[in-house]
């Protein structure tokens, strides 16, 4: 409520955007929280991005105020001055939010908001342009909400152990929605670290991460079936969990990972059952009140079960469309009201749905996403890089790395080591390629399109 308050006086009405660039801290929740009280939309940005890249959603988002460390708050400002928005610092007992919030009052009248205003603005990744602002409702939120503590049996008798981040959809909506909405105990940790996952365990219930959570947890000897004992649930996402790493974690604990699949755009969209068979492989089934149909986009049609097809989904989980992109919207989502995800995948006979790939180049690493056409355009500016290609290669760890294939301008000779630098002074470091591929023409089809299957296949690295 105190929070709220200082929002408030610093001008945030219903409608307006807060940008939120601050490290995992309960302040930070407590923000997210103060802004849907307000009336705006929470906006949070993943802390790696470099202040090129939150200059893009600042001037999209045009937000009435821009949170941020207190180390970042000069940069920040310059950024937030040139569209009229303010600055504030949520750091510890130092930052200026926080010691604004010190003398407001503990109580707060929250904003009248109905079930299909907006709550937040998620920007998500696609294969070509720009970040996309996807608009997320109450209603969206809620309604996913509800379903999942319901399918997964989450009570205020659970204990989530949080690791993750909180400025995407896993971290913030499928864990601490479902948190606060049924009064769970949360163990806010400020990121992964075995050790402290390790002292935390057996106190806990509830786990939520990305499949390099299980794969490092699985990499140390006291990770066993003792430790995980008073454990009821561990949950998977953001990326494709490997069946070798479903085995090998119930081989070592007597639990089976339950795997679901979701969006930015949709909240979650499936999941295997917290009853019944998780089989590894599968995200399992459709959720209550989902609608979901495999189809080949063009026209329309519903596919033969079995066969792979695009994903499509409606139901009140699926978002508002795209923040300032009309067009964008009517491409993705049906008048019918059907969204179209992008991904590829097949529905068996008993209805479990099997990811088989992506329509579009998107890579998802450490369960984030990445869009090689932003990587491709640093090195493409190059003067001596003639073009590039970035794809996404099976990591068993982090589900994907970025590999980029480099064709030199005539002549010119490629310093590999200068590319990186290039990319790590512009790019958030989880979108740095992990290797460099010097070749000396791409892999094109008849129509002039670059073959990245070809890529991957043959320098997958």
């Amino acid at each position: 409520p105190q929070i709220a308050k200082v929002l408030k006086d610093a001008g945030v009405a219903p409608g307006d955007r807060d940008v939120v660039q601050e490290p995992k801290l309960t302040d930070t929740l407590a923000l997210y929280i103060a802004t849907v009280q307000t009336g705006a939309l929470y906006l949070p940005m993943n802390t790696a991005y470099t202040q090129a890249e939150l200059t893009y959603f600042v001037e999209d988002a045009q937000p009435k105020i821009v949170v941020c460390d207190a180390d970042s708050e000069d940069d920040t400002t310059r950024i937030a001055q040139a569209i009229g928005a303010k600055v504030l610092t949520l750091s510890g007992d130092h930052g200026s939010l926080s010691l604004a919030a010190n003398d407001k009052p503990d109580s707060f009248e929250a904003a009248s908001r109905g079930p299909d205003d907006l709550a937040a603005l998620l920007y998500t990744s696609g294969t070509t342009g720009r970040s996309k602002g996807a608009m997320m409702s109450h209603r969206n939120l809620l309604s996913n909400a509800e379903t999942l503590i319901d399918l997964w049996q989450i009570t205020n008798a659970d204990r989530l152990l949080h690791a993750l981040p909180i400025f995407h959809t896993h971290g913030l909506f499928v864990a601490l929605n479902t948190a606060l909405l049924a009064g769970t105990r949360v163990r806010l940790m400020s990121g992964f670290n075995v050790d402290t996952i390790v002292d935390e365990l057996p106190g806990s219930t509830l786990m939520m991460g990305v499949p390099t959570f299980y794969t490092r947890l699985l990499d140390d000897a006291r990770f066993d079936k003792d430790l995980t004992r008073n454990m009821r649930l561990f949950i998977s996402g953001s990326a494709p969990l490997l069946a070798e790493t479903h085995q090998a974690f119930e081989a070592r604990t007597g639990h089976r990972i339950l795997e679901r699949y979701g969006m930015t755009e949709t909240n979650m969209i499936t999941s295997n059952p917290y009853d019944g068979a998780r089989v590894a492989g599968t995200v399992g089934y459709p959720l209550p009140g989902c609608e979901v149909k495999i189809t080949n986009p063009e026209p329309a049609e519903t596919l033969p079960k079995g066969e792979i097809g695009m994903i499509e989904v409606r139901g009140e989980n699926v978002f508002q469309g795209y923040w300032n992109m009309p067009e964008k919207t009517a491409e993705e989502v049906r008048e019918n009201g059907f969204f179209l995800t992008g991904d590829l995948a097949t529905e068996d006979e008993d209805g479990r749905i099997t990811i088989v790939g992506r329509a579009k180049d998107l890579i998802i690493s450490g369960g984030y996403n990445i869009y090689p056409k932003e990587v491709e355009d640093v090195l493409n500016e190059l003067a001596e890089v003639e073009e590039s290609a970035v794809y996404g290669v099976p990591h068993a760890d982090f589900g994907e790395s970025v590999i980029a294939a480099i064709v030199p301008t005539n002549g010119a000779q490629i310093d590999v080591d200068a590319l990186r630098g290039t990319v790590e002074a512009q790019l958030a470091r989880f979108k740095h390629p992990r290797d460099y591929i010097v070749m000396d023409a791409l892999p094109r089809n008849t129509m002039g399109k670059v073959q990245k299957n070809i890529l991957r296949d043959s320098y997958g690295q």
